[in-house]
């Protein structure tokens, strides 16, 4: 059994298929193929395992690999020692060589959550806060946060942990998408059928129920890894004879990597002829996720009857122990997905429950982002009735401006005060104007500017107002 199998295995790493609707090949008649020679020990490529971390993991194994120490003390360590961490403190005997390149591994590794980080970080708008990279690197179980440049015995404790958690999960969550997936397509035609008048639902129901018999119309089907199932394989696949039947050979012409054991990949295989008989391609009424789904629960069944150490491979002295049990030589017969429902009326009701509420939910934020959208609207109306108040208060400046300006209006000699006639005499001492130091006089000089200007010039003293002895000069 090759490192990489046998390190699979006990981390449960090692899954046969990352969708529902992966092809997985149909078994070959093996009498008919000349089989290649086998190449210096190349051990088969890994498996996508569909975890985040999956390349990390398979480095990880790769560089462990290269060690014949560490390699040496996983032939000699059972399942529950992994499980209970003893492998991990091999890793202080490592070669510095492979402890460098773990090292380099772990601290890439933490960079590309970092990268992650601030790019989720940047998705949500959150660019002017600092990031806590510590803080948020706790999330990721598989590695010691706390140390970032050093790949130590606690990191590969948290990896195999990690690994084995998250992949005993893995077909759970798998289980759960295929029933949501069934109660949409479910509520979906319910929907579809509330659109209709009552001549057309009529007619869309009684092709359903067409459909759901022409499916249901199938060959029995064999209980998946019995001994009529194997040997319709034998027969069909590996085109023998099922009289000669052979367990020993039939694990070896089906142990397609010739490790010595069945994976979940080629034990999955052995099932395709099974769902053939119930699912076509070209056809309507067959539903090529549900056949995938029909395939996990063959797979899962027999693994719980046959992998008794649950490690997650059938190993030829397990499946030799299984084929002289009474469930294999006499099976019960085998309910297929049309026989159970994949979810009860309870579920049902609860999922369009929760649907409705989405529905409500993304109302409410519709109608939220339509009044900012009007208020948006609205704000941008004032602004461009402002712009256009500005540019026409900017226009009119700019008219004044290239305006000439006219000069003050001419005084005219009609309206003009003549100039005194006659030679200057300044008034005798004792009569100067004392304008300046009677205010009263100011208004009276005030009053004099508006006399008109036709009237007797009064700079002359008339001779009457003289007094006697004070005769007018010429």
């Amino acid at each position: 059994m090759s490192w990489s199998q046998v390190f699979h295995t006990s981390c449960l790493v090692l899954l046969v298929h990352l969708l529902c609707l992966e092809a997985v090949p149909i078994s070959l008649d093996k009498t008919k193929v000349n089989q290649p020679e086998d190449k210096a020990s190349e051990p088969p490529p890994s498996v996508d395992t569909g975890l985040h971390y999956d390349r990390y993991l398979r480095e990880v194994i790769d560089f462990l690999e290269k060690d014949q120490h560490f390699r040496e003390k996983l032939h000699n360590t059972d399942m529950e020692d992994i499980k209970m961490g003893k492998l991990a403190k091999e890793l202080d005997f490592v070669s510095h060589h492979v402890r460098t390149q773990l090292d380099e591994l772990k601290r890439q590794e933490v960079s590309r959550l970092r990268t992650l980080i601030k790019a989720k970080q940047d998705i949500e708008g959150g660019n002017d806060m600092a990031v806590d990279h510590q803080a948020l690197l706790k999330q990721f179980e598989y590695l010691n946060h706390m140390n970032p440049h050093t790949f130590e015995v606690e990191d590969l404790d948290r990896l195999i942990k990690s690994a084995t958690n998250d992949l005993e999960n893995y077909d759970k969550e798998r289980h759960e998408e295929f029933k949501k997936y069934e109660m949409t397509k479910d509520h979906e035609r319910r929907e579809h059928l509330k659109t209709l008048d009552d001549e057309g639902r009529m007619k869309e129901e009684e092709h359903y129920e067409e459909m759901k018999k022409k499916h249901a119309d199938h060959p029995k089907v064999n209980h998946p890894g019995s001994q009529n199932q194997f040997k319709e394989v034998w027969e069909e696949a590996d085109g023998l004879d099922p009289e000669d039947f052979d367990p020993k050979t039939f694990f070896k012409l089906h142990d397609s990597n010739g490790d010595g054991f069945f994976d979940e990949q080629e034990l999955e295989a052995l099932f395709t002829k099974e769902l053939e008989k119930i699912y076509d391609p070209t056809n309507e009424e067959d539903d090529m996720v549900e056949m995938e789904e029909e395939r996990l629960r063959m797979r899962e069944h027999v693994m719980n009857e046959v992998d008794t150490n649950k490690d997650r491979l059938v190993s030829l002295e397990e499946f030799l122990i299984a084929t002289k049990k009474k469930e294999f030589l006499e099976p019960d017969s085998w309910e297929t997905l049309e026989q159970n429902q994949a979810y009860t009326d309870e579920e049902m009701r609860e999922f369009e429950e929760h649907l409705a509420q989405q529905e409500e939910d993304l109302n409410q934020k519709a109608s939220d982002l339509q009044k900012q959208r009007d208020e948006l609207e609205r704000q941008q109306e004032q602004l461009n009735s402002q712009k256009v108040e500005l540019q026409q208060a900017v226009e009119h400046m700019e008219r004044l401006k290239t305006q000439k300006v006219e000069p003050p209006p001419e005084v005219h000699e009609g309206n003009a005060i003549p100039e005194p006639q006659g030679e200057y005499h300044p008034l005798p001492l004792g009569h100067q104007d004392m304008s300046q130091n009677h205010p009263g006089m100011k208004q009276d000089n005030h009053l004099q500017n508006q006399i008109p200007h036709n009237t007797q010039d009064l700079s002359q003293p008339r001779l009457q107002d003289l007094p006697p002895g004070h005769q007018a000069v010429p």
